[in-house]
């Protein structure tokens, strides 16, 4: 970004480049943040999470396996960079949420919902009304709580983020997501306000990379609260 040098290919290989470059641009020899390394790792911890949970499917049906992973794998990609945006600017693009919630309404068509493992993953079908309501179910009180406080508890950015949420889990994941992301929210916010003097009661911390940890939670160790 200092010195606008087009990279190699070789200066973009994920985690590698930067370890190589030691973490310094090759032609400015200005910093590189560490936001590029940590985004691809996580990345790569997510793609091999998605083989390791559809290896079955891997081994049975390769087709099958390549559409299932091809779908998850672009949409948690795209929840990666909404919590690395909202973690950075502490806003949730519009159109980063519009997409998500295409796909994820797109995929209800053609994927059942991870806890009902009777089923294929890859299933062409009509969802029921529940699964059509999930997605506002979830973004619901996220959008009442922008409302009532004005914006100040919670940002509308967060209940686009979780219609698509809702959408992609189901019910009962997505509030298992919603439970978890509320819990690790409120402990490393009390950490951060204990550890540095930066951050007080009433400091402004994006919710939205709380939400995302709390669905890949839900989403790799099946994790669905009875409803």
């Amino acid at each position: 970004m200092s010195c606008q040098n087009q990279l190699s290919w070789y200066e973009l290989i994920p985690l590698l480049s930067f370890l190589a470059l030691a973490g310094r641009c090759k032609s400015c020899k200005t910093k590189i943040s560490a936001q590029y390394p940590l985004v691809e790792f996580i990345t790569g911890l997510v793609f091999a999470g998605l083989f390791l949970k559809f290896q079955d499917v891997f081994l049975g049906h390769a087709l099958v396996f390549s559409i299932t992973y091809s779908f998850y794998a672009v949409i948690f990609s795209l929840l990666i960079v909404i919590g690395a945006y909202d973690l950075k600017h502490k806003i949730i693009p519009d159109t980063l949420s519009l997409l998500g919630g295409v796909l994820a309404l797109t995929g209800m068509f053609f994927f059942v919902n991870f806890s009902n493992s009777s089923t294929p993953f890859f299933y062409p079908h009509l969802p029921s009304i529940l699964e059509f309501l999930s997605g506002p179910i979830i973004a619901l009180p996220f959008a009442l709580l922008w409302l009532i406080s004005r914006g100040r508890w919670m940002g509308l950015g967060d209940a686009k983020l979780a219609l698509p949420l809702g959408w992609l889990l189901g019910l009962a994941g997505a509030f298992s997501a919603v439970v978890l992301a509320f819990w690790i929210g409120a402990i490393i916010g009390v950490v951060l306000i204990l550890a540095s003097r930066n951050y007080k009661m009433k400091s402004e911390i994006p919710f939205a990379p709380y939400l995302i940890l709390g669905t890949l939670l839900a989403f790799f160790f099946n994790l669905h609260f009875p409803i």
